[in-house]
């Protein structure tokens, strides 16, 4: 049995699969109820809590065109809400600020082509004098990828479904009026979301959390090596990377990404990690082709995320492992999320995401504890001595391959 059910932003035929004629009776009152209380402004049980009017443009604005900005909003438009992406690049190819390494889970819930990814399952693990451990994984794989590539054809799979993206078009302001969000003066909408990383205009225009503890990693793309195996190379070294490691790896098309990162108490020099790659891989004929870097949030989620309908995600919101520095994963899951808060409250009676996203964001527990010990630094001579104990290859396999761990990298 169908029962129609109107309503000022979408008709609805709700198929009543055991129901009677009375239920549909019943559903075809409550809708009509619904449309005309929401046409006189009277309030009303069957009320929408959000209603889309002439007087927004959107029902969503995002700042930010990343993993986490674009995961969104996708996810919004498909539940048939109007959004737009505001992006300060000019083309997203641009200004990269990830390695782009997809976990495992981060894979299944992007599906990239297979153009764009190369699979990954061992890790070469280096200290400071050059002896390494190899860690593998049968039944576990992440992904490496063309970044750039892979930005620009979620930018395009978003335009696909339905999502406005105005590229050049960074977000400057925003004013907030009982439910409408006035942005950039010439935009309104009923929800902003702040995707527009780890130094977020967003947070700092409504007086939200911010991040306080950060990496700082530097990277180059690389064309003219040559490669042995398709592994993961880092190095533990708590004076060259103190807080973190040192990485190479090959990607696709014949690129090899080399990088470092550390805590605010060193200097990420590049040139040395190019230096000890060298040690790696053939690189006589290497130049750098890209070059990309910036602050990896690492404090955990920020205080307060979300305030009335403004809700941070993704870097913006701390969403990285103070651990591994990964963040992509949680910006896929929990930008999906919050996306699905946002259309459950708009369209289905829903509570408020303040109340729906209450004690869902991600607390990464013992990886804070983790992160102190990291940013101590582990003295060299003690990674020398137990780079080859049981207990230290359980506990890479453990970081690299476990799903319990967080993403690797970026």
């Amino acid at each position: 049995m169908l029962a129609y059910c109107a309503s000022d932003t979408h008709v609805q035929f709700v198929h009543l699969r055991f129901g009677s004629r009375k239920q549909a009776f019943s559903l075809y009152v409550k809708c009509l109820i619904e449309t005309t209380m929401s046409r006189l402004m009277v309030d009303s049980p069957y009320k929408p809590c959000c209603i889309p009017s002439m007087n927004t443009t959107h029902d969503v604005i995002i700042a930010g065109a990343s993993f986490a900005g674009i995961t969104c909003a996708r996810t919004l438009a498909k539940r048939g809400l109007r959004v737009c992406v505001l992006e300060r690049k000019e083309n997203v190819r641009h200004s990269i600020h990830t390695t782009g390494i997809l976990v495992h889970e981060a894979y299944d819930l992007l599906k990239p082509p297979e153009y764009l990814v190369r699979k990954i399952r061992s890790v070469k693990l280096y200290s400071p004098s050059m002896k390494h451990v190899d860690v593998s994984s049968t039944d576990y794989t992440f992904y490496v990828t063309d970044t750039p590539a892979l930005m620009e054809w979620m930018v395009a799979e978003a335009k696909k479904d339905g999502v406005e993206i105005r590229l050049n078009t960074p977000f400057e302001k925003a004013e907030q009026a009982d439910d409408t969000i006035r942005v950039n003066d010439s935009l309104f909408c009923h929800f902003l979301i702040g995707a527009d990383g780890a130094r977020s205009r967003v947070a700092e225009q409504f007086g939200l959390g911010k991040n306080t503890q950060f990496l700082t990693g530097v990277e180059v793309e690389m064309s003219g090596i040559t490669h042995r195996d398709d592994a993961l190379y880092c190095l533990l070294d708590s004076i060259t990377a103190r807080g973190y490691i040192g990485w190479a790896f090959p990607t696709v098309g014949g690129i090899t990404q080399i990088g470092i990162a550390c805590n605010d108490k060193a200097k990420p020099e590049i040139k040395v990690m190019m230096d000890l790659a060298a040690q790696w891989f053939d690189m006589k004929d290497a130049h750098i082709v890209a070059r990309r870097g910036g602050l990896i949030p690492v404090g955990g989620v920020v205080t307060p995320f979300m305030k009335d309908n403004v809700i941070l995600v993704g870097d913006a919101a701390g969403m990285v492992s103070p651990l591994t520095a990964g963040g992509i994963h949680t910006a896929l899951h929990y930008g999906a999320m919050v996306a699905e808060k946002i259309a459950d409250h708009v369209l289905s009676h829903a509570p408020h995401p303040s109340v729906s996203l209450r004690g869902l964001y991600p607390k990464f527990g013992y990886k804070h504890v983790l992160r102190i010990i990291m940013d101590i630094g582990i003295p060299n001579a003690i990674m020398e001595m137990t780079l080859f104990s049981n207990w230290f290859k359980r506990l890479a396999s453990f970081v690299f391959f476990s799903r319990k761990s967080g993403t690797v990298l970026r």
